[in-house]
């Protein structure tokens, strides 16, 4: 006797649901890492850095950029499943 799944449910891919997170996615993406790297520039500028420090200052805003479009897409997720069950 063969061990059956504990869940025989399959789920189907919500696709109007992940087209809408990742147009959504795109968009507010195209945001932040513009900010990050504006933003990292101004206060080079502003602090008088050279240009290593403001690499470095750009990557720092674009490593929190990350952090924040991945919690967006889990945020997003939650409000507009991907799967769905059949």
């Amino acid at each position: 006797m063969s061990p059956q799944p504990a869940s025989t449910s399959s789920r189907a891919i919500a696709w109007p649901s992940v087209i809408t997170v990742i147009s959504a996615a795109i968009l507010i993406g195209a945001e932040v890492f513009g900010a990050a790297f504006a933003g990292g520039w101004a206060l080079a500028i502003l602090f008088g850095l050279d240009d290593t420090s403001a690499r470095i200052l750009q990557a720092v805003l674009f490593g929190i950029g990350v952090l924040i479009m991945v919690a967006f897409i889990r945020g997003a997720q939650r409000i507009e499943p991907f799967f769905k069950r059949a």
